[in-house]
C-alpha cells in the first residue's frame, strides 16, 4: 500500500515536471524538422503575408495556457489564438493538444530569418521550438515594369506532350512544317514539380508553387498543412494574385476547360487543404473578389453555383466554410486577411450573386460573343467539366455521329455550343485589359491531363493543340503590347507518356490486324521504331485541327505510367464518363465506359498490363518545360524550381526585369499554316 502510494506520487511529481512538446511549426523548416539550416523551405516577397502556427503537446494532465511567437528573436506583434482539440482535429490528436495561430503576418528585411514559439503550460513549464524562412529580395532592374503577367498552364502536359502535338502539326524530313506557338517563345527552363510531401506532385501544389512560391502539400491549395480538420482554416499564403492586388491594384483573371472549382483555377485565389471543397471555393472566388481582384472567371462548373435545390446543384453545406467571429483562430482569418467570414449556404444562387456584384454572365459560346468586354465576366460553359477538344470540334463540324443517341458527343452532353480555349482567353483578355494598373491572366488547359489520366491519346493530343491555339492569342496580345509576361508551363507531367514510334501500317490495315488480335498482329505487326516510324502525315483542316486521327501510318504513344488497359491503336469513339458531371447516372452518360478496360476495343485482346494500381495513368516526378515571351523572358533559363517562378514574376512587375530587354516580346509571332 505505501509502496503504491509512493510510485503514485512520484508519477504525479514528474508529470508536474514534464514539459510539454511541438509537434509542428509552420511555415514547414528543415531546422525544425532535422536541425539542418538548409535548404530553406518557406521563402517570401518582402511584404508578403503569411500565417505563423504551432502545435503543442503539453505533458498528461496539463493544458496550454500561453504562448507567442519571435521573429528573430523579437515577439511578433499580433494576437495569438489557441484552440484545443477537444474537437475538430485529426485522428489521434489527443484533446488537450493546443493550436497557437498568429494571422497575416510579414517580413521586409531580406535574407534569411529565424522564428520561435514559445508556449507555457498550466504549471510553468515551457519548450520553445525554432524554424526558419527567407524573404527573397527584389534586385535592381534593368528593364521596364511588366504591367500584365499570363500563365498559360497545360495541365499534365509534359516534354511528349507537347512534342506529340508538333507532329500532328506536321513533320517532313525531320522539320516541322510549322512550329507550335509555344515553340517560337525566347526561352526555355526545366521546371522541377514536387510538392512539400511528395517528390509526385499533383496539380493543387503544382499550381500554387507559381503563385505563393511555396510548396504545399497534395490536395492543398495555398495553405500550409495543420492538425486540424478544417478544409478552409489551414495557415495561409499569400497569392501573387492577392500581392499584385493589395500592393498594385491589378485585376485577376481565370479561364480553364475543366470546373472552375477544380485544382488548377482555384490554386490562384482559393486557400483551402481540400482541393474537393467545391461548394466552399467557388463562394470564396465570389465572397473574395475584392481581396484577389477577380474580373475574369470562365470554364465549366455550373453545378456548384446552382442552388442546393436546383436538378443538376452539387451545393451542399457539408463542402462549404463559415469562419466564427466568436472563435479566434478562425475569426482572425477574417479579421487579419480582411476576407469574408462566409456562410454555410447550400442554397445560395451564386450566378444571380454574380450578375447582380455586375458581371456578364455567359453559358455558351454565343452569349460569350455577345458579352460586353466592359464588364466584368462569368461564364459556365458545362455543369462540370467541358467536353474536350475533339468532341467539340467534331460537333462544330456536323460530322460527328459518335454520340450514344445519333448525334454528336456534345449533343449527349447537351452542351452543343461551347467555346474553344482560344476564344476563352480572347475574351479574357479584351476584359482584363481595361485594368489600368494591369492584371494577372491564369489560361489552363486541364484535359491534357484529364485525358492523359484516362490513357486517350488523341483527346489529350488535340487539347494539347488547342492549348496552343490559346497560346498564341496571349502572344499576340503581348507582342502589341509591349508590356506583358507570358509564360507557357505544367503543373506536372502525366502519364508518363512516350512517343514511341509510328504505325508501319494504313488505317485500313490496322482495323483488319485488330480482327486477327493479339500481340503478334497488335504490337508486332503495327509498331515501326527509329526509320520505321516514318513522319506521319497528319492533315490540318481549316479550324486548325486535324481532319482526322485515324490516318494511315499513324503517331503511335505508349505510357510508362499507366493503369491496365487494352491497345488498338485507334481513336476512341466517345470519351470515358465523367463521374463529375451531376447527370451521369443518367441516359445517355450513364453509358458512356465508366474506365479504359471497357472503353477499349477487348476484341483485339492486345492487353497492355499497367506499372500502376487502379484504373487510372498517374502522375510523374519528371520535370516539365518552361517557355516565356516579353519583357523578362530571358530570366526562365536553365534548371529551376517551381517556387523559383513566382519570385520572377513578382520582380518583373514589382521593380522590373533584370535580364537584358529582349527583341523578340515586340516581335509578331509567325502565323499557322492553313
Amino acid at each position: 500500500m505505501k509502496q503504491a502510494l509512493f510510485l503514485a506520487t512520484l508519477a504525479a511529481a514528474g508529470s508536474a515536471l514534464a514539459a510539454p512538446s511541438v509537434t509542428r511549426l509552420t511555415p514547414p523548416s528543415e531546422l525544425f524538422a532535422s536541425g539542418r539550416a538548409d535548404p530553406v523551405v518557406a521563402r517570401f516577397l518582402p511584404g508578403q503575408r503569411f500565417d505563423l502556427q504551432a502545435t503543442v503537446k503539453p505533458a498528461a494532465g496539463q493544458k496550454i495556457t500561453a504562448a507567442r511567437f519571435l521573429i528573430d528573436g523579437k515577439p511578433v506583434a499580433a494576437p495569438v489564438a489557441l484552440r484545443d482539440c477537444t474537437a475538430g482535429c485529426v485522428k489521434g490528436a489527443a484533446a488537450e493538444t493546443t493550436i497557437a495561430t498568429v494571422r497575416a503576418v510579414s517580413a521586409e528585411a531580406a535574407g534569411k530569418h529565424e522564428f520561435s514559439v514559445e508556449a507555457t503550460q498550466a504549471d510553468g513549464q515551457k519548450v520553445t521550438a525554432r524554424g526558419n524562412f527567407e524573404v527573397v529580395p527584389f534586385t535592381a532592374a534593368m528593364g521596364p515594369q511588366v504591367k500584365n503577367i499570363i500563365i498559360l498552364l497545360g495541365d499534365g502536359m509534359g516534354a511528349s506532350q507537347r512534342t506529340a502535338a508538333r507532329i500532328v502539326h506536321g513533320y517532313a524530313q525531320g522539320k516541322a512544317l510549322q512550329p507550335l506557338a509555344m515553340d517560337t517563345f525566347t526561352a526555355t527552363a526545366l521546371v522541377k514539380t514536387s510538392s512539400l510531401n511528395s517528390i509526385v506532385t499533383d496539380s493543387s501544389p503544382g499550381m500554387t508553387s507559381y503563385v505563393s512560391g511555396n510548396k504545399n502539400n497534395n490536395n492543398e491549395e495555398g495553405v500550409f498543412p495543420d492538425d486540424t480538420v478544417d478544409a478552409f482554416d489551414n495557415p495561409r499564403i499569400e497569392y501573387l494574385s492577392e500581392y499584385l492586388h493589395r500592393t498594385q491594384g491589378k485585376q485577376l483573371g481565370i479561364v480553364t476547360t475543366a470546373d472552375v472549382f477544380d485544382a488548377t483555377p482555384a490554386g490562384n485565389a482559393v486557400h483551402t487543404s481540400n482541393r474537393g471543397a467545391g461548394t466552399g471555393i467557388v463562394d470564396q472566388f465570389f465572397d473574395d473578389r475584392a481581396h484577389t481582384g477577380l474580373t475574369v472567371l470562365m470554364g465549366g462548373g455550373r453545378k456548384w453555383f446552382l442552388p442546393a435545390a436546383t436538378p443538376g446543384s452539387a451545393r451542399t453545406d457539408t463542402s462549404d466554410y463559415a469562419f466564427s467571429a466568436t472563435d479566434a483562430h478562425t475569426g482572425d482569418i477574417v479579421k487579419r486577411w480582411g476576407v469574408s467570414a462566409g456562410a454555410l449556404d447550400k442554397g445560395r444562387d451564386l450566378i444571380k450573386e454574380f450578375q447582380s456584384a455586375g458581371f456578364s454572365y455567359a453559358p455558351t459560346k454565343a452569349e460569350l460573343d455577345k458579352a460586353d468586354a466592359t464588364k466584368p465576366l462569368l461564364g459556365l460553359f458545362a455543369f462540370s467539366n467541358m467536353n474536350v477538344a475533339l468532341d467539340k470540334i467534331n460537333g462544330r463540324r456536323g460530322t460527328d455521329k459518335n454520340g450514344l443517341q445519333g448525334g454528336s458527343v456534345v449533343d449527349d452532353f447537351g452542351l452543343p455550343d461551347q467555346p474553344m480555349l482560344d476564344e476563352m482567353a480572347a475574351k479574357a483578355i479584351g476584359v482584363l485589359k481595361r485594368s489600368p494598373k494591369g492584371f494577372v491572366l491564369l489560361i489552363e488547359g486541364a484535359s491534357i491531363d484529364k485525358q492523359a489520366h484516362a490513357m486517350d491519346t488523341e483527346r489529350w493530343m488535340l487539347d494539347t493543340l488547342e492549348f496552343d491555339r490559346a497560346v498564341r492569342v496571349a502572344q499576340d496580345f503581348a507582342a502589341e503590347q509591349g508590356d506583358t509576361l507570358v509564360i507557357v508551363t505544367a503543373d506536372h507531367e502525366c502519364s508518363g507518356a512516350a512517343l514511341i514510334g509510328g504505325a508501319t501500317v494504313t488505317d485500313k490495315a490496322l482495323a483488319e490486324l485488330a480482327a486477327k488480335k493479339g500481340v503478334a498482329n497488335l504490337r508486332n505487326g503495327v509498331v515501326g521504331t527509329y526509320e520505321k516510324a516514318g513522319f506521319p502525315h497528319y492533315r490540318l483542316a481549316a479550324d486548325g485541327y486535324p481532319e482526322t486521327t485515324d490516318i494511315d501510318y499513324r503517331l503511335l504513344v505508349g505510357y510508362g505510367a499507366n493503369a491496365d488497359r487494352y491497345e488498338d491503336w485507334r481513336t476512341k469513339k466517345t470519351p470515358q464518363r465523367d463521374g463529375q458531371q451531376p447527370f451521369a447516372v443518367e441516359a445517355p452518360l450513364k453509358w458512356y465506359p465508366a474506365n479504359a478496360q471497357e472503353r477499349d476495343d477487348a476484341l483485339g485482346e492486345y492487353l497492355v498490363t499497367g506499372q500502376v494500381p487502379g484504373e487510372q495513368a498517374v502522375h510523374t516526378a519528371t520535370d516539365v518545360p518552361l517557355s516565356a515571351y516579353g519583357p523578362g523572358a530571358l530570366t526562365f533559363t536553365g534548371v529551376i524550381d517551381n517556387t523559383d517562378v513566382f519570385f520572377k514574376l513578382a520582380q518583373a512587375a514589382v521593380k522590373g526585369v533584370v535580364a537584358p530587354a529582349d527583341t523578340s516580346g515586340a516581335r509578331k509571332p509567325p502565323k499557322p499554316r492553313r
